[in-house]
């Protein structure tokens, strides 16, 4: 284990030093102050390193987003079959080049490094020289107390090597059970937000039961395994928890999942705005605005009544991700995000109403359609049959011949019965 994690030994313990040396400055060398924020800045470095993974990992995400009708659809295809239901899914992955597991590299990648992180607070337990720690450092940063716990402690330890350690076994229990519960807690906080606010909740997919699990196991893993770690490392860990909220409560509120909580709020913001002002804002708003214009018929509802409440106002997105003002009223819209510009079809009357339409006003009306026009516009056939027919009476023989048959069934009639002749 120590030949495979030299070379890290040696990167944690030189940034540790380097760091240690700045905040020497401010604080006693062997203060616990200089050691535990020298332990907070290896996390500030290590994950500002990670940001390349956290990218790839928020375009994965991305991918997982824009496949959510298909894989709606292969649930809806293969409800009653659930291994059917599987292979279709890794499929559309393999096809795709999606990994739905892509939301566990940013943690993967840290285990080396806290890894080596234990081993070398271990050694330093032992005050034994690691990395490039020498005999003096190594001396300082064991007897270097946070809130009174030495920072090579753990709760398992004994009282006796506690005691060695310039402290009691007491005040090294409470600071680590108090880290213990707030490094879970953030832990838990961090995956309940991200399966609260920002995941689609209509589509129930393996990777969101694959989140689910984590939101309750990963706590509990860091509680069990919480009693063995040193304090150093539980505020390594409790560290990296705070900058993974901060990181993704960032990345929700920016650039949140279609179809969240989070996603529903963006487009609420966005459409006061674009109302407010006619336009939109920033490269993000013309983003979400691009995307929901290539999404046609597939948009949400979240989608729809944004496109529908601009509408309303005469409001029309476009493409590229502006919006303009439509020269065509669009103030009749349908609420529900329908083409707002879509003619509607006149209702169909029933054979009672044609009959007693084509008895009482069908000929009025066509006179009066005629006297509407001027006399040089009309068509010559119907000036033509005005005169030949004198006045327009209902149904006589002068009369429209298609308006006064308007109504009556068209071939050969069904003899009565005769009880009714």
């Amino acid at each position: 284990m120590d030949t495979v994690l030299k070379p890290l030994y040696i990167a944690v313990s030189w940034i540790i030093v380097q760091f240690h040396s700045l905040f020497s400055l401010v604080f006693d060398e062997a203060s616990g102050w200089a050691w535990g924020l020298s332990i907070v800045a290896l996390v500030v470095v290590i994950r500002i390193a990670l940001i390349p993974l956290f990218v790839k990992q928020i375009k994965a995400t991305r991918n997982m987003q824009v496949l959510q009708p298909k894989m709606k659809a292969i649930q809806e295809r293969y409800k009653n079959d659930k291994q059917r239901q599987s292979e279709e899914m890794m499929k559309l992955y393999r096809e795709t080049g999606t990994n739905p597991l892509s939301s566990c590299l940013p943690i993967l990648a840290q285990s080396p490094f806290f890894l080596a992180l234990f081993q070398v607070l271990n050694k330093i337990a032992g005050n034994n020289e690691v990395g490039v720690l020498n005999a003096t450092q190594v001396e300082q940063a064991r007897e270097a107390h946070v809130f009174g716990a030495p920072i090579a402690a753990k709760f398992m330890d004994s009282a006796s090597k506690v005691e060695s350690l310039g402290a009691t076994l007491a005040d090294v229990r409470v600071v680590t059970v108090i880290m213990i519960v707030l490094m879970s807690g953030s832990q838990f906080y961090t995956q309940r937000q991200l399966m609260t606010k920002n995941v689609d909740l209509t589509v129930k997919t393996p990777f969101m039961q694959q989140q689910k699990m984590l939101m309750y196991i990963f706590p509990l893993m860091f509680a069990v395994f919480g009693i063995n770690f040193p304090v150093g490392v539980l505020i390594y860990w409790l560290t990296t928890n705070v900058w993974s909220m901060g990181q993704q409560m960032y990345v929700i509120k920016r650039n949140p999942t279609p179809g969240s909580k989070s996603y529903a709020h963006l487009l609420e913001r966005m459409q006061k705005h674009v109302i407010d002002r006619g336009g939109v804002r920033g490269r993000r708003d013309r983003y979400v605005v691009k995307q929901m214009v290539a999404k046609g018929k597939d948009r949400n509802d979240d989608e729809r009544k944004f496109v529908s409440a601009l509408a309303k106002h005469d409001l029309l997105p476009q493409a590229d991700g502006t919006v303009i003002k439509s020269e065509t009223p669009l103030a009749d819209a349908k609420p529900g995000g329908g083409d707002p510009g879509r003619r509607q079809q006149p209702k169909r009357q029933s054979k009672s109403q044609r009959r007693s339409h084509a008895q009482s006003g069908g000929s009025d009306e066509q006179d009066e359609s005629d006297a509407a026009e001027p006399e040089d516009k009309k068509p010559a056939s119907s000036t033509a049959k005005k005169k030949a027919g004198g006045s327009s009476g209902r149904g006589g023989a002068g009369g429209n011949a298609r308006n006064a048959k308007s109504g009556q069934r068209k071939g050969p009639q069904r003899p009565k019965h005769p009880s009714k002749k």
